[in-house]
């Protein structure tokens, strides 16, 4: 069965720019009344593609806290509805933003918000974030947001992180006598280790791969998206897929699975030499790892030379503020509360919090508890890991810095196109060529 990852939203050519240009690039609009209910209230609209428990208990905070302020949630997705049209959800979007008439706050997960920002269609929150006294700066987990700015400002904020971690087999490592020098080495570096690893279990039962379980397709994609900036200018929105570069990788990739380094096949007790991992909050820093590996060692992934190869961030959902909404200062208040310890400490969303003090907190509780020998793995095993391994985690949890913008449609583009390549019905030209002016074509609609 084929993997591909979702189509989530395709881009939708935005009105002219001279249209946009009408937006005021972030100022209240002078001269308007703001909205107020029938109570006297000021009203602040927040548009979701669909109902989000999480949201809705913090707009209940947020009303007991402000509450001279109404916070009203709008979902797109209609009771009765099976799934949301994410076409229409993204043409509403768009009329509404380059209107002025939709909300105040808007869900823009999965939206172009590059074309956004450059039509000056959201608020960029960078000088309120610092003026902010309501907000400890210090205890942000700045990394993560300083990796999701657009040209030095912050016009997104995400309500949690995951992150996206490199795993390989450290007794295996050892064994081999191999030295992972993961602050600089690339996927040909990666490829030399992986074919020493490969060759010292190339027969018998104990036969193990460097990578495996996926498609050549799919981990094409994943390191498209480790070199994504490379290949696509995020200001520019131009691509290089007609590059060497991305005919070389072709290539590297298509040996390493005909080489039998890499294998499509699941591995045999999922003990792959490396692998990538989801790591959605603190504790699967040990669920996932540990279950697979008796001794996992997190890695920064191969990564192009000069460039970081820190763990990718993933968010989970984001808001933006419109730039020409009337209560700017109100929405903004919103935005502050999100990053309040009352929200980030909230059960809703267990993932990494965007506050350093409660990620440390449950790390700090997990080193406890497999100190002491009480926690347990899914399988009843304790797990066993150093003071080192947990110094090392946190240390790639505050420095990480690669943020996960990659546009989900590119991605499918290279998945049709470089099938025709790895079953040999096209060269790398050809199909590195196909999916440039693909590419092209919808980065320019």
């Amino acid at each position: 069965m084929k993997k591909r990852l979702g189509l989530g939203f395709t881009c939708v050519i935005l009105a002219a720019a001279t249209a946009c240009q009408a937006g005021n690039g972030g100022e209240t609009t002078a001269g308007k009344e703001q909205p107020k209910s029938k109570e006297g209230k000021k009203v602040v609209t927040l548009s979701l593609k669909e109902s989000n428990p999480y949201y809705e208990a913090v707009a209940k905070k947020f009303k007991e806290k402000y509450p001279d302020i109404d916070l009203q949630i709008q979902s797109f997705k209609q009771p009765g509805e099976e799934r949301v049209d994410n076409e229409k959800y993204i043409k509403t979007t768009n009329t509404a933003l380059l209107s002025g008439k939709g909300a105040d706050i808007i869900e823009v997960t999965g939206l172009p918000v590059g074309k956004y920002v450059s039509q000056k269609l959201l608020l960029n929150m960078s000088d309120m974030l610092d003026k902010d006294k309501t907000v400890t700066k210090s205890d942000l987990q700045m990394n993560v947001l300083d990796a999701m700015k657009w040209n030095g400002g912050l016009y997104t904020m995400p309500a949690s992180f995951f992150l996206r971690a490199f795993v390989g087999d450290g007794d295996a490592l050892q064994k081999a006598n191999v030295k992972v020098d993961d602050k600089s080495w690339n996927w040909k570096k990666f490829e030399e280790i992986a074919r020493k690893l490969v060759q010292q279990t190339a027969s018998g039962k104990d036969r193990r791969y460097a990578l495996g379980g996926e498609q050549p397709e799919v981990i094409l994609q994943e390191w498209v998206m480790d070199s994504y900036g490379e290949l696509i200018d995020r200001t520019t929105r131009k691509a290089s897929f007609d590059s060497p570069a991305f005919t070389d990788l072709l290539r590297q990739v298509k040996k390493l699975y005909d080489d039998k380094i890499m294998t499509a096949q699941p591995t045999d007790n999922e003990r792959p030499l490396f692998y990538s991992e989801r790591i959605f909050s603190p504790a699967d820093f040990i669920k996932g790892p540990y279950t697979k590996l008796s001794n996992p060692k997190l890695l920064q992934k191969p990564h192009p030379e000069g460039k970081t190869g820190g763990i990718r961030i993933i968010t989970t959902s984001e808001l933006a503020i419109q730039a020409k909404s009337e209560v700017q200062e109100e929405a903004w208040k919103f935005m502050a509360f999100l990053l309040s310890e009352e929200v980030q400490s909230s059960p809703y969303e267990d993932r990494f919090s965007l506050l350093k003090s409660v990620n440390e907190k449950k790390l700090d509780e997990l080193q406890k508890q497999t100190k002491d020998g009480a926690y347990k793995l899914a399988d009843g095993k304790t797990a066993k890991v150093s003071e080192e391994d947990f110094a090392r985690f946190k240390q790639f949890l505050h420095t990480a810095d690669r943020y996960a913008d990659e546009d989900v449609k590119v991605l499918n583009i290279i998945y049709d196109e470089a099938e025709a390549f790895f079953s040999g019905q096209k060269s790398a030209e050809e199909v590195a060529k196909l999916i440039q002016n693909r590419t092209t074509t919808y980065l320019n609609e």
